[in-house]
C-alpha cells in the first residue's frame, strides 16, 4: 500500500472513531436527559402533593383525630375528605383533585387511604424518609403519604412552567455536554490515529527495505508499547539483514579459495602446466573434499537453526562415548605430540541426546582443540555430574588461549580468531557454531572459559534420562 493509501486509511479510522464518540455523546445525552426529565417531574409532583396536604390541614386534623380516639380508628372519613377538597380557607381558590394520600402508622404499616381501611404494607425507610411524620406529645404516631398518581390532573400553570424551565436547563446542559465531548472525542480520535499512521509509514517503509527506520515513542501507554515493540522488531531485522550479508559474503569467500585451487590446477593441467599425474589428481580430489565438507556443515547448520534437523534421542552412556571419541583422536594427537586423556566416573547417569549428534559435537571441539594445541600439550575430555538433572562435559586444552575480544563471537559462523591458521589446517570457521546449536536443539546450553596463555575450556551440559541409572559400557 503506497504512503497516500496509508493517510487515506488512517483518515477513515479518525473519521470512525470521532462518528463512534459523537454517536455515544448523542445516545448519552437524550438518555440522561430523558431520566432527568422523568425524575424531575415525578419528584416536583410528589412536592406539590405534600405542599397541598400541609396546605389543607390534613396533618393538624390527622393529629387532632389520634390526639382525641388513641388510635387510627375512623380515620378513612378524614382520608375521603383529604387534599381533594381544595386548599385551607383564606388560602386561595380550590382547584380539582390530584392527589392521593395514604395513612400508616408508627411501625409504617398503612392502614388507610383515601378509599377506606386497608391492610398495606410496611413502608421502607426511603419511604418512611419521603412522608409527612404525624406527631402527637412529641411522639411520631403515624406518616402521611401524598402522591401524585398517573393520570392525575394536569399541574397548575406555575408549577408546569417551572418544570419546562427546568427541562430548558436540562437540554441545555445535555447540549454543552455533548459539545465538549463531541470535542474531546475528536482530540481522542486524532491523538490514536496519529501514531498509528505513523506506525503504518514506518511498516511500509521496512517492507521497502528500509531497515532503519524508526518511529516516535509517543501517544497512549498502549501505542507508546506498540512502537516499542516496532522500533526493536526493526531494530532486529536490521540486525539480521547485516548478518546475512555478512553470511553471503563469508560463504562466497570460503567457497573461493577451494574452487580456486580446483580451477587452477585442471587450467594449468589443460595448458599442460602441470602433468596429468596422480598426485595432482589427488591434490584436486582433496579441494573437492573440502569443498564437500563446506557445503555439508552449511547444510547441518542452517536446519539446525530452523529446528528441522532429524534428532533421535535416548538414554546415552557418556563415559563410553567419550572414551570412543578420545580413540578415533589418539594417533592424530600422537603424531601433533599432544597428550589426550579421559576422565569420567563411572557413576555418571546417562544423558538424554542423539548419540550421533553429540558425537558429531565432541568431533568438532576435539578438532578444534588439536588444531590450537602445541606439542607437548594436554587435552582433557571430562564429565561430571552437573545440577538440576544435567551432566556437565567439557574438552579442555592448554593451547595459547582465547583473547577476550574474541570470546563473545567465538560461537558465530566463520569466526576466526586466527583465519590463516584455521584454513590452513582446513577448518571452516563452522564447527564451533554447529556444535552450539546442536546441544541447543537437544536442550543443552554451551560455552567456553578461556585467558591468553592460558588455554580454553568448552564445555556443554545435557539432561539427563529420567531413570537415571549408571553408564554401562556400549551407547
Amino acid at each position: 500500500m503506497p504512503p497516500g493509501g496509508v493517510g487515506a486509511t488512517m483518515n477513515r479510522l479518525s473519521f470512525q472513531l470521532t462518528l463512534g464518540f459523537a454517536l455515544v455523546a448523542l445516545v448519552s445525552i437524550v438518555t440522561v436527559a430523558a431520566l432527568a426529565n422523568s425524575r424531575a417531574r415525578s419528584t416536583f409532583r410528589g412536592y406539590l402533593a405534600q405542599n397541598q396536604a400541609l396546605e389543607s390541614g390534613l396533618v393538624e386534623q390527622l393529629a387532632e383525630h389520634y390526639a382525641t380516639h388513641g388510635s387510627w380508628e375512623g380515620v378513612e372519613a378524614l382520608l375521603a375528605r383529604g387534599p381533594g377538597m381544595g386548599p385551607r380557607p383564606g388560602r386561595g381558590v380550590g382547584g380539582p383533585p390530584w392527589s392521593s394520600v395514604a395513612l400508616a402508622d408508627a411501625a409504617g404499616r398503612v392502614v388507610a387511604d383515601a378509599g377506606g381501611l386497608v391492610t398495606g404494607p410496611v413502608l421502607s425507610a426511603r419511604e418512611r424518609a419521603e412522608a409527612i411524620p404525624i406527631i402527637v406529645a412529641g411522639q411520631v404516631v403515624g406518616y402521611l403519604i401524598a402522591r401524585a398518581p398517573p393520570g392525575a390532573a394536569m399541574l397548575p400553570l406555575a408549577a408546569q412552567r417551572f418544570l419546562d424551565s427546568l427541562n430548558g436547563v436540562f437540554w441545555m446542559a445535555g447540549a454543552l455536554a455533548g459539545s465538549l465531548g463531541l470535542a474531546l472525542g475528536l482530540l481522542i480520535a486524532w491523538g490514536l490515529a496519529a501514531p498509528l499512521r505513523r506506525l503504518a509509514v514506518g511498516a511500509q517503509r521496512v517492507a521497502a527495505g528500509q531497515f532503519d527506520e524508526r518511529v516516535p515513542v509517543a501517544g497512549p501507554a498502549e501505542v507508546r508499547t506498540v512502537a516499542l515493540a516496532f522500533n526493536n522488531m526493526a531494530a532486529a531485522l536490521a540486525a539480521g539483514e547485516a548478518e546475512r550479508r555478512h553470511m553471503v559474503a563469508d560463504i562466497a569467500h570460503e567457497l573461493r579459495t577451494p574452487l580456486t585451487v580446483i580451477q587452477g590446477n585442471l587450467r594449468a593441467m589443460l595448458d599442460e602446466v602441470y602433468p596429468l599425474t596422480r598426485e595432482e589428481v589427488a591434490r584436486i580430489y582433496e579441494a573437492s573434499l573440502g569443498l564437500g565438507r563446506l557445503v555439508d556443515d552449511l547444510r547441518v547448520l542452517s536446519l539446525a537453526e530452523a529446528g528441522r534437523l532429524d534428532l533421535h534421542v535416548q538414554p546415552v552412556a557418556v563415559g563410553p562415548l567419550l572414551k570412543r571419541e578420545a580413540a578415533l583422536f589418539a594417533d592424530l594427537a600422537a603424531g601433533q605430540g599432544v597428550r589426550l586423556q579421559v576422565e569420567a566416573p563411572d557413576t555418571l547417569p546417562r544423558v538424554l541426546a542423539d548419540p550421533e549428534r553429540l558425537a558429531q559435537v565432541l568431533h568438532n571441539l576435539l578438532s578444534n582443540a588439536l588444531r590450537y594445541t602445541p606439542a607437548g600439550g594436554r587435552i582433557t575430555l571430562r564429565a561430571t555430574a552437573g545440577s538440576s538433572g544435567s551432566v556437565r562435559l567439557e574438552v579442555e586444552d592448554t593451547g595459547a588461549g582465547i583473547a577476550p575480544e574474541d570470546l563473545p563471537h567465538i560461537f558465530e559462523r566463520f569466526y576466526r580468531a586466527d583465519r590463516g591458521r584455521a584454513r590452513e589446517n582446513g577448518g571452516s570457521g563452522l564447527g564451533l557454531t554447529i556444535a552450539h546449536q546442536l546441544v541447543r536443539l537437544q536442550g543443552g546450553t554451551m560455552g567456553v572459559e578461556s585467558a591468553p596463555g592460558q588455554g580454553a575450556r568448552f564445555w556443554f551440559t545435557l539432561p539427563t534420562a529420567r531413570c537415571n541409572t549408571p553408564e554401562a559400557p556400549g551407547i
